[in-house]
C-alpha cells in the first residue's frame, strides 16, 4: 500500500493517478491495521525547548464556536451574509498553576469562529481592530480580489474597520482566515488570529460523507511558553521558530470523545515552521489506515487510502476515518516526522487522543466513502515550456532579508515579477 509521502514523491501526476483509481477501505467500513510508522528511540527525547511540563490528553478539544451571520440581504438576485467580527485581547489559561498566556484573537478567542458557509452564497465580514497592533485579514485558498485579499500593506490599525466580500464560488474545500500584516503575520497568527472557513457545496453534501459532530475541523500548531505560562513570542525570528508544546484547537495535547463510527476530520497545518507526519495507532501502536479524500483545493477525484499523513506549514487535508472497530479503546493521534533540520522535542511525536465510546447516536452518513468524489476536477493543460524561474534565496546581503530573483519586498518598483493574463495557464519553476 503506498503511503502519502510516497505518492508524494511520485510527484502530482502519480497523485493524481491513484485518486482517480480509488482504493478505498473495505466495504465492512473496518479500517486494517498494519506495522507502526515510527519505532524506536525518538529523536527528540529528554530534549525541550525550555517550556515547563505539561500532562497529555488531560483537557478535551475546544470546538470553535460557529460564526453567524447579523444579518442576510438578496442583491440582484444574489444572497449576501453579513458578518462582524473583533479582533481583540484575551487571557488564556494553560498551566493551571501559571499566569495566563496573553493572546489576540478573533472574538478574543483562539481559533476563531468557523465560518460554514455554502458555495455561491456570498459574504461580507467586517474586522474591527480592538487591539493594539496593526493587522490585516487573508482567507487562505479563497479565490478573491486584490483589495479584499489582505494585502500585506492594507492595514486595519487600532480602532478601526475594514469590511472584507468573498464571492465564495469555488468548490466544497476547508480554507482558513488569518492575520497577514507586513512584518507581523507570523506573531499574529501565533498569537491566536486564525481560523477555519469551510465551504460546501451541493456536490459535496450528497455524497453521504461524515457531517456534524462528525465533521471535525483539527488546527495543529506548536508552541513554547515562558516559566510564567505566558507564550514565547516569535517576534524578531527570521528562520526556524519551533515549539516543545503540540496544540490542536489551541489545547496543548487534547482528547477528544468520538462514537465507533465513520469521522471526518479536517486537518489544518497552522505551525510556523513544523511539518508533520501524522498516523494513528491502536492501543497496541499498531498504525490504523484511513482515507485521505481532500486538500487545499477540495475533494479529490477518489479517496486515497493510507497509514500516515504529511503535512505541512498552511496546508490542509481531509481524511475519513472509521473508529467501529476500536469501540471502549484509545487511539492516539501521533507525528513520525524526525528529520535533522527539524528540531524535536520529548513529546512532539504526539498530537492528540481519541477516546473512543461503546455506542453510535447516530448512523446518518456512516457508510463507505464513495469510489469517486470528485469527477470534475478541473487539471490545468499540459505545459512542457517554463514561463518564469524564480529563484528564492535569504541572506543574499548579509541580512536576513528574503528575496526573489535578487529583489525583495521593499523594491515597490520592481517586485512584480508576473503578469499572467487572467485565465492563463503558466508553467512557473520555483528555485531555492
Amino acid at each position: 500500500m503506498a503511503t502519502i509521502q510516497h505518492l508524494l514523491l511520485l510527484g502530482l501526476a502519480t497523485i493524481h493517478a491513484n485518486a482517480q483509481g480509488g482504493g478505498g477501505m473495505p466495504l465492512d467500513g473496518q479500517p486494517p491495521t498494519g506495522p507502526p510508522i515510527h519505532s524506536g528511540p525518538w529523536r527528540g527525547e529528554g530534549q525541550t525547548a525550555g517550556s515547563p511540563p505539561l500532562a497529555l490528553f488531560e483537557n478535551k478539544l475546544p470546538i470553535p464556536a460557529i460564526a453567524k451571520p447579523e444579518f442576510s440581504e438578496e442583491i440582484d438576485g444574489r444572497t449576501v451574509d453579513f458578518y462582524s467580527m473583533t479582533i481583540e485581547n484575551f487571557d488564556k489559561q494553560i498551566y493551571p498553576d501559571l499566569n495566563p498566556s496573553h493572546m489576540v484573537g478573533y472574538n478574543g478567542m483562539a481559533p476563531g469562529p468557523t465560518f460554514f458557509v455554502d458555495r455561491g452564497r456570498e459574504t461580507i465580514i467586517r474586522y474591527l481592530n480592538k487591539g493594539n497592533q496593526i493587522s490585516a485579514v487573508h482567507l487562505h485558498g479563497s479565490a478573491t480580489h486584490a483589495v479584499w485579499d489582505g494585502w500585506a500593506e492594507d492595514d486595519i490599525g487600532p480602532g478601526q474597520w475594514k469590511d472584507y466580500y468573498y464571492p465564495n464560488y469555488e468548490s466544497g474545500r476547508s480554507m482558513w482566515y488569518h492575520d497577514h500584516v507586513h512584518g507581523h503575520t507570523a506573531t499574529n497568527a501565533y498569537m491566536g488570529q486564525a481560523g477555519a472557513y469551510i465551504l460546501h457545496d451541493a456536490a459535496e453534501d450528497a455524497l453521504g460523507l461524515p457531517s456534524g459532530d462528525y465533521d471535525v475541523p483539527l488546527a495543529i500548531a506548536d508552541k513554547k511558553y515562558q516559566s510564567n505560562g505566558e507564550l514565547v513570542s516569535p517576534e524578531g525570528e527570521t528562520q526556524n521558530f519551533y515549539g516543545d508544546i503540540i496544540h490542536v484547537n489551541d489545547q496543548p495535547w487534547p482528547y477528544h470523545a468520538v462514537e465507533p463510527r465513520k469521522y471526518r476530520f479536517r486537518v489544518y497545518c497552522m505551525s510556523l515552521s513544523r511539518p508533520y507526519n501524522l498516523w494513528f495507532q491502536d492501543a497496541s501502536g499498531q498504525s490504523i489506515e484511513f482515507q485521505i479524500i481532500g486538500s487545499d483545493a477540495g475533494l479529490f477525484g477518489s479517496p486515497v487510502s493510507s497509514s500516515d499523513l504529511t503535512i505541512s506549514m498552511g496546508e490542509r487535508y481531509e481524511i475519513a476515518i472509521d473508529f467501529a472497530a476500536f469501540a471502549g479503546q484509545n487511539i492516539t493521534l501521533s507525528n513520525a516526522l524526525q528529520i535533522p533540520i527539524i528540531e524535536e522535542y520529548e513529546n512532539t511525536d504526539k498530537v492528540m487522543r481519541f477516546v473512543v465510546g461503546s455506542s453510535v447516536s447516530d448512523s446518518s452518513n456512516n457508510d463507505g466513502v464513495p469510489s469517486t468524489l470528485n469527477p470534475d476536477v478541473n487539471w490545468p493543460e499540459q505545459k512542457d515550456n517554463v514561463d518564469h524561474v524564480f529563484t528564492f534565496q535569504q541572506g543574499g546581503d548579509g541580512g536576513a532579508q528574503w528575496s526573489v530573483n535578487g529583489l525583495d519586498w521593499e523594491d515597490v518598483n520592481n517586485r512584480i515579477l508576473a503578469k499572467p493574463p487572467q485565465g492563463a495557464t503558466e508553467l512557473w519553476e520555483l528555485r531555492h
